[in-house]
């Protein structure tokens, strides 16, 4: 086993040195980076097993804290949570399921999400997380594919909508509610079980067994089960704690506590409650993602770490601002953000070797803008957080090194649903801000003649649902899985996503252009919610540009503009103007014919109700284009 820190210190002491991932080059350019495993492979067990393993070992820790309907938290033990775990478990037992039966969650994130994972798995099921906010259609589709004899919705509503095509499911046996008190109802009904029974079911279960079923959420298609293990799991958070020391190892007294409010039907949010549980470190759920409702509870539950995507750290930054323009404090806030980006950068250029620290004018400078600006935002995340997991589409440079600077390490990732979660993060003490990292721990990375990145490690999912096929495809039969991605390498093996292999726009001059750079940046624009860059057979790149309600309302109120609906402020010269210097930003970015040359602004934003992003905020572009064509061909038209 290698060793992932070069010094034997511990972290207390000083910050290790890591390890750089061995890369290799073919015609003087890298084409492939790994890294060693850092954590020892699992061989036995599941991880029904981590309740119970906690309980034996730490039976007062507080590995949970579970949100009350009053808005309090209460703290979960290990011993606790072991119990009920047990306790549901049994009254899944009870109620006919046997090993191998898909279970389907449609919840938002909160408590019962993570219960139900560790219960089914100690009752020796798989589960099948669907979106709460999908479609019937699409709730029927996971439904028949994953043939669910069981699904435990989190609402009333929930459960109706799903009620007029049982009959087109056969195998769904059992439906349970979570408000309506179904999971007391289960407790009662496996109360007269022996605790053996469930020892028997957690004992069947081996590293290679099936644990989870998470479907893709559909962009190229229709949605596809991946197949991910107990041992996929393991690999992934194991490694991830080992790496990722300061969020899930404490360096002082202080506790590690992570509040969770990404969905849980996605992998991220999965891995990452899972890891929190491996790790003992305190969880909390968030179940909205509604400024109005997850302040509060980012301000009670005050964790020291946030799992986010770029829109909401775009959000934040652009909220502050506009309160700092509001309140006539513009020109300061631009100084601090210009100062804490600076300091950012000297800190990444630092710690990689490739500069001096900070200097001493910049310290101070950073210290008198920090109780201004800074700490004002790192109270809006609780008022502890220090570091902060971003996955979903690149951050970029800009933002990484603003926060760095204001005190909140960004750890930035890449990964899919079939890679477990993530595959590259920012390693601590190395960051390479504007990249998605190293490969991590026990992870190959490899680029592909055309610029695919591949995926290679005990990660990989096993392969994809197919009943039809006999139940599993294999994804990586070479061990290398396509992720569709496009990407390089650099010399010390910090991997740059660059774009979607199938988003990649060829003009009608032959001009290969990739939309995700330019859109990444008009995104964070205060003023724009989303973008897409069009431009496939076409003699010029173009975009179609939604606007951004919150940053929409401070521009009028800055501006002067009466308070009319958005589609009315279309066409206005200012706001044009405004768009227009955005986007000539943007286009720094590329060479002249990638650049874009013509938009439009659309009257409604994008959103998942309306069909155009998916539950992980990701364009559905097929989607966009049916539902604008009329907007596109004017962008050509004469």
């Amino acid at each position: 086993m290698s060793t992932p820190y070069s010094t034997t210190a511990s972290y207390d002491d000083a910050p290790p040195t890591l390890v750089a991932p061995e890369t290799r080059r073919l015609d003087g350019v890298v084409r492939e980076a790994s890294m060693p495993p850092f954590a020892l492979p699992v061989t036995h067990g599941s991880l029904a097993d981590l309740p119970f393993d906690n309980a034996a070992a730490a039976p007062d820790a507080i590995v949970i804290s579970r949100k009350t309907q009053d808005g309090t938290w209460v703290d979960v033990t290990a011993a606790e949570f072991a119990a009920q775990v047990l306790a549901v478990a049994k009254g899944l037992i009870a109620e006919g399921l046997v090993p191998g039966d898909r279970v389907a969650v449609m919840a938002r994130t909160r408590y019962e999400w993570t219960l139900l994972d560790f219960a089914a798995w100690a009752a020796g099921l798989v589960t099948v997380p669907v979106y709460p906010t999908s479609s019937v259609f699409q709730t029927r589709w996971i439904l028949q594919d994953s043939g669910a004899v069981a699904l435990i919705t989190e609402s009333v509503s929930q459960a109706a909508a799903i009620g007029p095509e049982r009959d087109r499911l056969p195998d769904l046996q059992h439906m349970w509610v979570i408000e309506k008190g179904h999971l007391d109802r289960l407790e009662e009904l496996g109360a007269h079980l022996p605790d053996q029974e469930v020892a028997v079911r957690r004992g069947m279960l081996v590293p290679d067994t099936l644990a989870t079923l998470i479907y893709t959420s559909g962009t190229t298609g229709r949605p596809k089960g991946c197949v991910l293990t107990h041992g996929n799991f393991f690999a992934e958070v194991d490694n991830a704690i080992e790496l990722l020391y300061p969020i899930f190892k404490s360096r002082s007294n202080d506790e590690v506590s992570i509040l969770l409010f990404l969905p849980m039907s996605h992998v991220f949010g999965r891995m990452v409650a899972i890891a929190c549980v491996r790790a003992r470190v305190r969880l909390g759920h968030a179940p909205s993602l509604k400024a109005e409702e997850l302040l509060p509870d980012l301000a009670s539950f005050r964790p020291t770490c946030l799992l986010a995507i770029p829109y909401m750290l775009e959000k934040i930054f652009n909220t502050a601002r506009a309160r700092a323009e509001s309140g006539g404090r513009l020109s300061s806030f631009d100084r601090a953000a210009s100062v804490a980006r600076r300091y950012g950068e000297a800190v990444e250029a630092h710690k990689t070797g490739t500069g001096s620290s900070p200097s001493t004018a910049l310290r101070a400078a950073r210290t008198f803008y920090d109780p201004l600006v800074y700490r004002r935002i790192r109270n809006a995340m609780g008022g502890r957080v220090r570091h902060a997991i971003c996955g979903g589409s690149p951050l970029g440079r800009r933002l990484s090194s603003f926060y760095l600077g204001a005190g909140i390490e960004i750890y930035e990732g890449y990964g899919l649903t079939e890679t477990t979660g993530a595959s590259t993060v920012t390693p601590p003490m190395k960051p390479r801000l504007g990249t998605v990292g190293w490969p991590m721990p026990g992870t190959r990375v490899r680029i592909a003649a055309d610029g695919e990145i591949l995926i290679g490690g005990d990660h990989v999912l096993r392969g994809y649902w197919d009943p039809a096929a006999g139940g599993v495809v294999p994804a990586a039969p070479d061990g290398w899985l396509p992720t569709g991605d496009i990407g390089e390498l650099d010399d010390e093996g910090y991997l740059t996503i660059t774009g979607r292999k199938k988003e990649m726009i060829i003009t009608a001059g032959g001009k290969s252009v990739a939309p995700a750079p330019l859109e990444n940046w008009l995104r964070s624009h205060p003023l724009i919610s989303q973008c897409i860059v069009l431009g496939d057979a076409r003699p010029y790149v173009s975009a179609l540009i939604t606007l951004d309600p919150d940053g929409l309302t401070h521009w009028r109120q800055m501006n002067g503009k009466h308070p009319v609906p958005a589609e009315l402020l279309i066409g206005d010269e200012d706001l044009n103007a405004v768009l227009q210097r955005a986007v000539d930003e943007a286009n720094k970015l590329v060479s002249r014919p990638e650049s874009i040359r013509r938009f439009t602004v659309l009257p409604t934003d994008f959103t998942e109700t309306t069909g155009h992003l998916t539950p992980s905020m990701k364009l559905r572009r097929e989607a966009i284009m049916r539902d604008f064509a009329a907007e596109v061909e004017a962008l050509y038209a004469k």
